[in-house]
């Protein structure tokens, strides 16, 4: 099968299409012939190896663990190992996986779910790690309600685009901040108000119910004053905070802060399991979120899809188109 290889850390150079065995499963996992794969910010951090902490989080210090990247993924169940009894051979799948930017990839049963059946394999390729992120970040950690106000800094990213739906969908009032490109994107997808954030007057902002901090690029007491005196801040991700620790020491402090202060702020980990992406599968299939794609690359092309997603401006979703 082909497969992308990568050997050692480094940028895009790093990154070669070559030729593989088809990889069997272990009795709890589950052969994917893979149709599409995902691409996101995690997929540029394990190919630099930086921050340098997620090396000691069990990636691989000098070389990733892991030699095929990504993650999200969907396709076609072709083997199932012994001990798999929620899938059957020929099940189209979405979820997350190791190795997904490969012909064929192995899961884990508990991380997967039924694909969407209105949704073409690239949509579902373009769900798994940032729709769940979104749906944890509203529902469990915001905990938001119809009409209370929420501000998403981010907005017209993966995540972003997803968390601006699902607010939507619950009846609040949606503030997206992004460049002036994503503007347009984020009314689409139901905000009520689009913010430039090169624009001078988004620190007048106040008395937001909920912040959602995907950017990451502005300070916690700034935030917090543009939040209510209940209001909870999520912080979510930061390109932030340099080579060794990037974002981990700004999500501590605000995990520091939060017991002394009268609002709630909480710096979001996420996970995806079954669980979490069928919740996903019904939201899609009520309607209240959809995949914003930007562009699809070919698997022979994946080095320039992670590249960029790296450059950051991405507008929604990119995805590599395997088969």
């Amino acid at each position: 099968m082909k497969a992308i290889l990568q050997r050692r850390y480094g940028g895009v150079e790093v990154v070669e299409l070559v030729e593989r065995h088809i990889p069997e499963p272990a009795a709890n996992q589950v052969q994917i012939k893979v149709m599409a794969a995902g691409v996101d910010r995690g997929t540029y951090h394990l190919l630099t190896g930086k921050p340098y902490l997620l090396r000691l989080f069990g990636f691989g210090l000098r070389a990733p663990k892991v030699q095929t990247p990504g993650r999200d993924v969907a396709g076609v169940v072709t083997a199932l190992g012994s001990a798999v009894h929620g899938f059957k051979i020929g099940d189209e799948v979405f979820g997350v996986c190791q190795g997904s930017y490969a012909e064929y990839a192995l899961g884990s049963e508990r991380s997967l779910a039924l694909k969407p059946e209105t949704l073409s394999f690239q949509q579902a390729a373009a769900l798994p790690a940032s729709s769940v992120t979104a749906l944890r970040a509203i529902r469990e950690v915001a905990k938001l309600e119809a009409g209370q106000r929420v501000l998403i800094l981010g907005a017209s990213g993966g995540v972003g685009s997803f968390a601006v739906q699902l607010a939507h969908s619950l009846g609040a009032r949606v503030t997206g901040v992004s460049g002036p490109g994503g503007l347009e994107l984020i009314r689409s997808l139901g905000a009520e108000r689009a913010l430039d954030y090169t624009l001078d007057g988004l620190e007048a902002e106040k008395d937001f119910d909920a912040i959602l901090d995907i950017a990451g690029g502005r300070p916690l007491n700034q935030l917090r004053r543009m939040l209510s005196r209940k209001g909870v801040l999520v912080v979510i991700g930061t390109e932030q905070g340099g080579p060794w620790t990037g974002g981990v020491g700004r999500s501590l402090r605000a995990n520091l802060l939060s017991p002394w202060v009268s609002q709630r702020l909480s710096a979001l980990v996420s996970f995806e399991d079954a669980e979490a992406l069928v919740a996903v599968r019904e939201l899609v299939d009520a309607g209240a979120i959809t995949p914003a794609i930007e562009r699809s690359y070919p698997l022979d092309q994946a080095a320039q899809a992670i590249r960029h997603v790296g450059e950051g401006h991405t507008l929604g979703k990119v995805v590599i188109t395997v088969a």
